[in-house]
């Protein structure tokens, strides 16, 4: 059955306290795919106390009987595949290819590599004649957002099991199709009721609520800098830990002895994955300026080669936005870097050609782009690309560091020497080296306003844990 009207609350799937509804929108055809209940303040109470309830035992459990748990969860999520990538796709319009070959599989990734870290990870040490103890630091609220559901959803949920928390889960209202799902397959595998809990609902009536809550011992958050202030703001009366995921603005760093068609050509298709929508995504593109004409033909031939249209069909390379506001929001940065005179290279404003419903924007590149411009230095969220052009090394890291998030930055060069060297230059929490492959046992998170901790595998798991010293533990 649905449970899209309900919410699930201390291991039972429950009516909420409101009468409250929101349509969920496929973003390909502006037209609602189903409607969710949306909670308040006394749902997220109850599942706060299921929550509370069950820490007791639950952190109590061997590190054995989580990893079979999270073996069941990882075997129930495999065989929900196909529901997952149908659901991702309706409800943020990603295209089957990039649903069925990253958006689902990153889930089943951070399972695994969480799996993999618990099997060996140190709870405790002696040190002199003290221990020391690694602990569940207590219930967790996960805060998670619209563009990569599952790989959120999981790299929080994993980790809180892994340690021994309890949680509360809120998804994002404008893509929590993919949640709901998950809640089921937890509950599938067996996971003990108040464990893990999850409730619907917007930012300020349940996200801000969750934060506030002072049975809350820490909050888990990805989504934009401005509203992790927020979240940070309504925890800090109760001194909980918050732990954020947030905005980027990553340069991309094209240096003198990369190969130029290579590098741009595929700086240009991961700045566009996703539709643009990913905050760690190569924004602002570096490159040498005796090769940036070069470069823009390059980028310009590239953007020209995707398809961008319906994300049901195997061949899309692009699908839409993931919201009419997502949409005008982005508009209007393209439109204010005409404006500031960066040089449209390809793109511009409105939907492609052929396509009259729906919220898809054009792929777009922009040319000698200053970093003072708009575009240069506010998340668009797009399929926008800025080229900058340099004139040294020293300028180039100068430019990628001149930004006040933190999170990505990518280094393309012909000498892993060299790469390695300006790699270690960029104040960002995560590098990529000539389009490195995607691995979760990375640690992931960012620098300045980019947000603070970090996710993935062990690195992951410190962020649910407190540390504990006892002196004279040995005699």
């Amino acid at each position: 059955m649905s449970h899209h009207s309900n919410f699930f609350i201390d291991g039972k799937w429950v009516n909420p306290d409101r009468s409250e509804t929101i349509d969920v929108i496929n973003p390909a055809t502006e037209e609602a795919i189903a409607t969710i209940a949306l909670g308040g303040a006394s749902d997220v109470d109850k599942a706060v106390m299921a929550a509370r309830k069950a820490f007791d035992s639950f952190s109590r459990t061997t590190r054995e009987e989580r990893m079979q748990l999270l073996e069941r969860v990882l075997q129930c999520y495999m065989a929900r595949t196909d529901d997952l990538v149908a659901a991702v796709s309706s409800e943020m319009g990603a295209p089957l290819a990039l649903a069925k070959g990253a958006q689902v599989p990153v889930g089943a990734a951070h399972i695994r590599s969480t799996l993999e870290a618990l099997g060996t990870f140190s709870f405790s040490e002696v040190r002199n004649r003290g221990l020391i103890v690694r602990e569940p630091i207590g219930v967790c609220a996960l805060i998670t957002p619209w563009n990569w559901p599952l790989n959120q959803i999981a790299a929080k949920v994993a980790p809180a099991l892994a340690t021994g928390c309890t949680m509360v889960l809120k998804p994002s209202e404008i893509a929590p199709l993919t949640g709901i799902i998950f809640a089921e397959i937890l509950e599938e595998a067996g996971v003990p009721a108040g464990v893990f809990n999850l409730v619907n609902g917007t930012g300020p009536d349940v996200g801000q609520v969750m934060a506030e809550h002072p049975e809350v011992d820490m909050v888990s958050f990805t989504g934009s800098t401005r509203a992790g202030i927020i979240v940070a703001k309504a925890a800090a009366d109760t001194v909980k830990r918050v732990c954020q995921e947030l905005g980027g603005k990553s340069p991309n760093i094209v240096l003198d002895d990369a190969d130029l068609e290579d590098a741009v050509s595929r700086g240009v298709r991961d700045c566009f994955q996703n539709s643009g929508q990913s905050c760690d995504a190569p924004t602002r593109m570096l490159v040498p300026a005796a090769k940036h004409d070069a470069a823009v033909d390059i980028a310009r031939r590239t953007a020209k080669t995707l398809k961008v249209g319906d994300p049901g069909s195997e061949d899309t390379d692009l699908g839409p936005l993931v919201s009419d506001r997502q949409y005008e929001k982005v508009q209007g940065l393209i439109e204010t870097a005409i404006a500031e005179g960066a040089t449209l290279a390809v793109g511009g404003p409105g939907r492609p050609d052929g396509i009259n419903r729906g919220y898809f924007a054009q792929p777009t590149v922009f040319a000698n782009v200053d970093n003072n411009m708009t575009i240069a230095r506010q998340e668009v969220f797009g399929p926008v690309l800025s080229i900058l052009p340099y004139g040294s090394e020293q300028e180039a890291i100068d430019i990628a560091n001149d930004t006040e998030y933190g999170l990505a930055a990518y280094v393309q060069s012909g000498d892993i020497d060299h790469a390695r060297a300006v790699a270690m230059r960029l104040r960002a929490g995560n590098v990529s080296i000539n389009d490195s492959d995607w691995d979760t046992s990375i640690p992931f998170g960012g620098y300045k306003q980019s947000g603070n901790g970090r996710e993935f595998a062990d690195w992951g798991m410190e962020d649910f844990l407190e540390i504990k010293g006892i002196r004279g533990y040995k005699a």
